[in-house]
């Protein structure tokens, strides 16, 4: 069976996208992939001669987004029609990078205009990497000199990539490729983080867990970038006791995406991470329901609220149970399980829970743990 990967390599100005995507088409293609570029719809309407400075800002964006939608689903179309058993498609921006171009209410318009709701833009892609601005933490890299579209000085440079960070907050498999080291490595954690999703050659998701009080959720809502979604999570019967397969119902406002995912574990891991194989397929509403025909009935049904933000280029996702009053989950996915953990302040762990079994989801479908 053809596997068709699409993600979305984007950032900040000056942030070295463009060297990036350069090195992707030769390392994947080493891999084995055939990659697609799609190039940045923006670039190719202001190259043929639309001058959004010329026009009303939502109807410029309404063209981009339609135009945006429309590529995609061709080369998508394409790439199920190409001989090779694995592709990738390398969106150059995606979707939701208009959005940190638009007001509030000009996005809600966008919306209503094309009949299409933030979930499915968001999360119709298979993951998004975030390559910083080098005006935030390689200061003395950040030009404009090779850019002719480039006038943005280095703080507002910094202001855009939070806003299109802002912008994508709330995907399951969003990665920041910040400048805490030379830009050699950090084209090298493109690679590896790309690497990763693919399953090349093996995907390990690294997770810290933290048992935390109960957040502040008027806090967590007054923040910016903090983006809240709605789960429901079904374990499915298995026939390997290693193996964990669920299927997901994830979104809000009544439009969701629906995934299935297998783990099987690896290794003990160690006091600090727990390291399994996952396997994730997207699937349509209509296979999401068929699969529920084989939920296992000994487990209960998980709902859970997951609010997503990001802190120190950290991606950060705490989990709400209806059962619970007093305290919390958050958690951190690493690839590399050395990595530095930061926590915001107004987040009080109570400890770390990685390797308690009690508080793993598919414990915690077996038997509700107590407070």
């Amino acid at each position: 069976m053809k596997d068709v990967t699409k993600i979305v390599l984007t950032g900040g100005p000056c942030a070295g996208k463009t060297t990036a995507l350069s090195r992707i088409e030769q390392f994947f293609t080493a891999m084995g992939y055939r990659v697609i570029f799609l190039a940045e719809t923006a670039t190719e309407l202001i190259t043929g001669g639309i001058d959004p400075r010329k026009m009303q800002n939502l109807d410029f964006q309404i063209a981009l987004m339609t135009l945006q939608l429309s590529r995609e689903k061709v080369y998508e179309q394409a790439a199920h029609k190409l001989p090779e058993d694995k592709v990738l498609i390398v969106c150059d921006r995606g979707a939701l990078d208009n959005k940190a171009y638009m007001t509030e209410e000009e996005f809600i318009e966008l919306l209503s205009a094309l009949d299409a709701n933030e979930v499915d833009l968001r999360d119709n892609y298979d993951a998004v990497f975030h390559m910083v601005t080098a005006a935030d933490g390689a200061e003395k890299f950040y030009t404009t000199e090779n850019n002719q579209a480039r006038t943005e000085t280095p703080e507002q440079a910094i202001a855009m990539d939070r806003a299109l960070v802002s912008s994508w907050t709330g995907h399951p498999h969003l990665r920041i490729i910040d400048n805490s080291t030379d830009f050699t490595e950090k084209l090298n954690r493109v690679i590896r983080e790309i690497s990763h999703c693919l399953g090349e050659p093996v995907y390990y998701e690294i997770e810290r867990k933290f048992l935390i009080e109960y957040p502040d959720i008027k806090k967590l809502e007054s923040i910016p970038d903090c983006r809240n979604v709605d789960i429901i999570q079904t374990y499915l019967v298995s026939s390997d006791p290693e193996s964990e397969i669920r299927i997901r119902q994830r979104g809000y406002d009544g439009n969701y995406i629906y995934t299935k995912t297998e783990k099987r574990k690896v290794s003990d891991g160690t006091a600090s991470a727990a390291k399994r194989v996952e396997v994730e397929n997207r699937l349509s509403r209509s296979e999401y329901l068929t699969l529920m025909m084989d939920a296992d009935t000994n487990l209960r049904q998980i709902r859970k609220t997951r609010y997503c933000l990001v802190h120190d280029t950290q991606y950060l996702e705490i989990d709400i149970y209806p059962f619970w009053k007093n305290q919390a989950i958050l958690e951190i996915e690493l690839t590399d399980e050395n990595a530095p953990i930061s926590i915001p302040d107004f987040i009080k762990v109570i400890r770390e829970v990685t390797e308690e079994e009690v508080y793993k989801n598919y414990s915690i479908a077996k038997d509700i743990p107590k407070e």
